[in-house]
């Protein structure tokens, strides 16, 4: 099976257009145009924006009731290049206090995603889909406390567009509930209402920085 890297992800993806009524063609179009320039507008955020953003974060996630309860928690390594948020610094809280730390890892046969539990963060190796990944013989997470769950655009009702792969949308439901989804996103990347589509996945909290929204409470 080949091996795309985040970002250049087939995924199931968007379904042929002739298996849509023409409402859900429209919905998946305008999702791709919003992928393709909310992924615009992040690409040219200097780094150093995005780094004191990811800090203003990574403080509301650690202040967040369910963060602070969690003895597990899943995380995503960051794509630095690709300015995503960096949660390095959480990963490092969340160990100074006891807490087990997951990542996604994608099986390359299936293409299906776990998470998996590492012991540090130098075990994490870059297994040809682009971004740091837990080894294939490091332990699955059966379920976890939280999953902070990447975004690059998201709306206050917990619908998110990522890379197009649907990874977390097909993985989400083997874990919350119980676990808390947590979408994290720059302020600039919520948005009125991103389409819904089917097969998506709601994440229950919403932390830019600048604000945490509780999803279950906006429709």
């Amino acid at each position: 099976m080949s091996r795309p890297p985040r970002g250049v992800d087939p995924g199931p993806g968007e379904p042929h257009s002739h298996a849509l009524a023409p409402e859900e063609v429209i919905r998946f179009k305008v999702k791709a145009e919003l992928r393709k320039r909310m992924r615009g507008v992040r690409k040219t955020a200097p780094l150093e924006a995005c780094a004191e953003r990811s800090g203003k974060i990574v403080a509301a996630l650690e202040a967040h009731a369910a963060v602070r309860a969690a003895k597990t928690a899943a995380l995503f390594w960051p794509i630095l290049e690709r300015h995503e948020v960096d949660l390095r610094p959480l990963d490092a809280s969340l160990r100074a206090r006891g807490v087990r730390v997951a990542y996604p890892s994608i099986d390359p046969d299936t293409g299906d995603m776990v998470f998996r539990f590492v012991e540090r963060p130098s075990d994490l190796e870059d297994a040809g889909y682009g971004f740091a990944e837990p080894a294939k013989d490091a332990p699955a997470a059966g379920a976890v406390d939280v999953v902070v769950v990447p975004a690059i655009a998201v709306d206050p009702t917990g619908h998110r567009i990522g890379y197009g792969a649907g990874y977390y949308d097909r993985t989400l439901p083997k874990y919350a509930p119980p676990a808390v989804a947590i979408a994290v996103a720059y302020d600039y990347q919520l948005v009125a209402e991103v389409p819904a589509t089917p097969g998506d996945v709601q994440v229950a909290w919403i932390v830019t920085d600048q604000r945490v929204l509780d999803a279950r409470s906006s429709g």
